[in-house]
């Protein structure tokens, strides 16, 4: 990983507001990268407040060590998928917590470095894990499924449209290899045009299949909700429509008292409001944050605070 890269912290101050960290305050960072907004969050909870920082990739996980060091043991860093979040925190004794906080975006480090295979923008291993030393890769997946199944994750992960057009075509040029390889297949197929890269929601699909992002995210959603104390803060920056939509019907669902379909004349589930949404609309990056930082424009920042 070129460590050369410094990965700007997303809605920062917006972070730090929504999170209201404090003194004596425990606080979780479920995609800790490089340390930015958990340097952020430990600030504003000096002395005494504590982090623990969780990352799939065993890279970010070193340069958090590195950034976060001078907070000594105020921090606890695990290389784990957030998909165990309820585990690890109950194993490092942050239960109940003040604050979780999960940034959804792939770091600048991971786009930068080639051999990660995140980018078609540097020609690398077609990779994409976020732990590379465990799981398929994406040239797994591409090489081996059907044209269906390929068809299916471009579709369902990517919203690409010409989802079958795109699996076909990878069918006909296997083997493929690298990013540049895939690529150039997508390009040619979809064509150039426009302001996005014609193979990005394909790349976003195959790294969301990989990772089992979304199963992830659903999943550990539930979890903070179990850890967080009363009044405790949920903050989300997702970076696609299908992740702001996953946390966007969690938070709306865990903010009811009924959750049963409008047909049904008389409440039968007996769910109760967990969550008060703080932000009715999702908070978004300003202009000035997009010029010096133009992969933020994209984020978004929902918050709910638990009842």
């Amino acid at each position: 990983m070129n460590n050369e890269v410094i990965h700007v912290p997303v809605l920062y101050q917006e972070v730090l507001a929504g999170l209201q960290p404090k003194p004596g305050g425990r606080y979780i960072d479920c995609t800790v990268g490089a340390g930015g907004h958990a340097q952020g969050i430990l600030e504003a909870s000096s002395p005494n407040g504590q982090l623990l920082g969780i990352d799939a990739d065993p890279e970010a996980i070193a340069l958090a060590r590195k950034q976060l060091a001078p907070y000594g043991e105020r921090v606890v860093l695990v290389n784990d998928n957030f998909i165990h979040l309820e585990e690890i925190a109950r194993r490092h004794g942050f239960y109940p917590v003040d604050g979780i906080l999960f940034d959804l975006g792939l770091s600048s480090m991971q786009l930068a470095a080639a051999e990660r295979g995140f980018s078609f923008q540097r020609n690398g291993p077609l990779d994409m894990r976020f732990d590379p030393r465990h799981g398929e890769m994406a040239a797994d997946l591409v090489n081996r499924l059907p044209v269906g199944k390929l068809a299916e994750i471009l579709r369902r992960y990517g919203e690409e449209p010409r989802a079958w057009s795109i699996a076909r075509a990878i069918v006909a040029h296997r083997p493929l290899k690298t990013t540049g390889e895939l690529a150039v297949v997508v390009e040619k197929v979809v064509g150039r045009g426009g302001r996005i890269h014609p193979a990005t929601r394909t790349f976003q699909a195959l790294r969301i299949a990989v990772n089992r992002e979304l199963q992830a995210l659903e999943e550990a959603l539930t979890q903070a909700l179990n850890l967080l104390a009363s009044g405790g803060r949920l903050a989300v920056i997702s970076y696609h429509s299908l992740e702001d939509r996953l946390v966007k019907e969690f938070m709306n669902r865990e903010s009811r008292d009924c959750i049963c379909p409008p047909d049904l004349p008389i409440c039968i589930c007996g769910h109760k409001a967990n969550l008060r949404i703080v932000t009715s609309k999702p908070l978004r990056p300003s202009k000035e944050e997009i010029k010096r930082n133009p992969r933020s424009r994209s984020a978004k920042l929902r918050i709910a605070s638990r009842l």
